[in-house]
């Protein structure tokens, strides 16, 4: 077998999301053959070589997991928490090694992807791929034209632009409305933010699509498994956004 990207061997064995793996490695934390290796290029093979991360040893899984859970607000996205809060991974059942793939907000629900596999989840997460994300965003009172303008033009808030693809009104209530919105960037708290700036708060969010996952019918706290095609589609040779 071909040699591979030490940092790309990490995600494959589901260590990490790409990203996190060449921080890894940087930190000093990967031996190749009892050597301490801190360039995320250095190729390793994946059938001889010895790699051990944070002292595991590391080898590739024969089947990897790709599942879509519906993440009710109260939980963190986080693999752990430091204030003990409840975590969306709990509300999966399986031994294996997951790690999310977009995150959300602790008071945000809806749509989040798991994995154990790293190069599905840098398919997602790179900013270069710019995934699609779809919301489903309930706000103070109703956006008038000229802010609807706004958002699509952009609008700073503490030094830092924020704005979204495209939104829609999808529903008026008594005195707040709801709104469809598509991002494809990966800024923290974007929609949010991009609300503040508008003046008209965010009072509840829900992530229904991430490309071409749809949250469906999924109830709160459920997951499924994602479809070949689901997979495939994001495992697929894609042109990085310029």
């Amino acid at each position: 077998m071909e040699t591979v990207r030490l940092s790309k061997f990490l995600a494959q064995c589901g260590v990490a999301s790409r990203r996190k793996a060449d921080e890894l490695i940087k930190s000093g934390s990967v031996y190749v053959n009892n050597i301490r290796i801190v360039d995320a290029y250095h190729q390793v093979n994946p059938h001889k070589d010895v790699v051990i991360c944070q002292n595991v040893t590391l080898s590739l899984p024969r089947n990897f997991l790709y599942l879509a859970l519906h993440k009710p607000p109260g939980y963190m996205s986080d693999l752990k928490d430091a204030r003990g809060r409840p975590l969306a991974v709990s509300l999966i059942d399986s031994e294996t090694r997951l790690f999310p793939v977009g995150r959300l907000d602790f008071q945000s629900e809806g749509l989040m992807l798991f994995t154990s596999d790293g190069a599905f989840a840098n398919k997602i997460m790179h900013p270069r791929y710019s995934v699609e994300k779809e919301y489903l965003v309930k706000v103070k009172g109703k956006l008038s034209a000229a802010e609807l303008a706004h958002a699509l033009k952009g609008v700073t808030v503490d030094a830092e632009h924020y704005s979204v693809d495209t939104i829609e009104l999808a529903k008026t209530e008594a005195a707040n409305c709801w709104y469809r919105v598509t991002v494809h960037e990966g800024k923290k708290h974007l929609v949010r933010k991009l609300a503040e700036g508008l003046g008209h708060p965010v009072l509840r969010l829900i992530r229904v699509r991430i490309g071409i996952v749809r949250i469906g019918t999924l109830k709160r706290g459920a997951h499924r498994r994602l479809t070949r095609s689901e997979v495939e589609y994001f495992l697929r040779p894609q042109r990085p956004s310029t």
